[in-house]
């Protein structure tokens, strides 16, 4: 699988799981094995280069090391994180700008 694939793919994966939390429709652990899960399929492409090839890329690294960090909780405890994670949502849409704050680096082997 190339990368671009794969990041498309899990995209719109993380886009169901980000908003399904956010309606309370699955418990917030579903998202952090997601991350988890996703984290350890990356490592099977061994992937070297850590400089994302598109914005789109860049947003879902950033997504996915702030719901790492924070946690999926979060996205139910603190309005102005859950603002940030749909602002990113938005965008992969086509329905919003490129996130001011985005810092989406690749995880590298």
């Amino acid at each position: 699988m190339i990368i671009e694939q794969f990041i498309d793919e899990k995209i719109q994966q993380l886009h169901a799981y980000v908003n399904a939390v956010i309606a309370e429709e699955i418990h917030y652990t579903e998202l952090d094995n997601f991350i988890l899960d996703t984290m350890a399929d990356w490592t099977l492409l061994k992937v070297m280069d850590e400089t994302p090839h598109s914005a789109k890329e860049r947003v879902f690294w950033h997504l996915m090391h702030e719901v790492s960090l924070h946690g999926a909780l979060a996205l139910n405890q603190d309005l102005y994180f859950k603002s940030e994670m749909t602002t990113c949502l938005d965008f992969f849409n086509g329905s919003g700008s490129y996130p001011i704050d985005c810092i989406g680096w690749r995880p590298i082997a």
